[in-house]
């Protein structure tokens, strides 16, 4: 299981929250980015459909597969 987390910072002249090298839209407040935050991350961890993905590897060579959608990566918000 992958794991992601959601870190509060200040950006661009006010606050955002940043996962994995991406930034948010920027907040007024802290608190407002918190919150937006724990949104996007109980979003990121909720249940999807399983459904069958198709994804081409560094060779050129197309692989299929199915992607259960109760596999969803463990994420946490961190002030």
């Amino acid at each position: 299981m992958s794991k992601i987390i959601y870190k509060i910072v200040r950006h661009d002249g006010g606050w955002a929250y940043e996962a994995n090298g991406t930034f948010s839209e920027r907040f007024a407040n802290r608190k407002a980015a918190h919150q937006a935050a724990v949104l996007a991350a109980s979003e990121q961890a909720a249940p999807r459909e399983t459904s069958v993905i198709s994804w081409e590897d560094e060779t050129g060579h197309w692989h299929e597969e199915v992607a259960d959608g109760r596999d969803r990566p463990q994420v946490t918000v961190e002030d």
